[in-house]
């Protein structure tokens, strides 16, 4: 058991690490507001991912892979939102808040951003609903199993996110504001080519 976790940590680390639309968004918010400022985005995501697993766990990417509306329904939603947040950070428009705004209102705003590009996605719910089946032994409790797992990545999760933010903010705080923006921009043109590469997927291809 002890191995097969070791394998389901490797195999999140891997699949984490690899750039994707919550890895961006912070990138990003590290570049333009600091780890501070990244950490509602962060923890956004970690929530997407009790979420998405939850999902697996009852059944629903197996629903969503099977649904040709329900799978269109997601997958278009996704699109438009990483296509939105991507030019937003193209043109500079995506700082978390401004002056005039209170600290909760922005953080209100990271955090959302990172959960709805995550739960939006539906990507997220066929990876795991392959995923972490191949982890689950028939002959113990399912839901313990299950807990364990969605630590398991959550931890991997938060760790990968932070280590991309605090590059983003390390630029910052090294390259200046400029570079901070320019990091910021390049994260809205590869999300929206992620959001393009999302519109061209379909269901087999999963």
């Amino acid at each position: 058991m002890e191995l097969m976790l070791v394998g389901f940590v490797l195999t999140a680390l891997a699949a984490i690490a690899t750039p994707g639309p919550t890895v961006l968004l912070a990138l990003g918010n590290g570049a333009r507001g600091s780890m501070r400022g990244a950490a509602p985005g962060i923890m956004g995501a970690a929530l997407s991912d009790i979420l998405l697993i939850t999902a697996a766990a009852l059944g629903l990417g197996a629903v969503l892979s099977a649904s040709a509306l329900l799978f269109g329904l997601v997958k278009w939603a996704g699109v438009a939102y990483l296509a939105y947040l991507g030019l937003r950070l193209l043109r500079g428009e995506a700082q978390p808040g401004t002056m005039e705004s209170a600290p909760q209102e922005r953080a209100a705003t990271v955090f959302r951003r990172s959960f709805l590009v995550a739960v939006t996605n539906p990507k997220g719910y066929l990876f795991f609903a392959a995923l972490l089946p191949q982890f689950i032994d028939p002959s113990l409790p399912a839901a313990r199993q299950y807990l364990v797992l969605a630590v398991l990545f959550v931890a991997t999760d938060l760790l990968v996110m932070s280590l991309y933010a605090a590059v983003g903010a390390c630029s910052q705080r090294r390259g200046g504001r400029l570079a901070g923006q320019w990091l910021g921009r390049f994260c809205g043109l590869a999300m929206i080519g992620v959001a393009g590469s999302l519109a061209l997927m379909r269901r087999a291809e999963v």
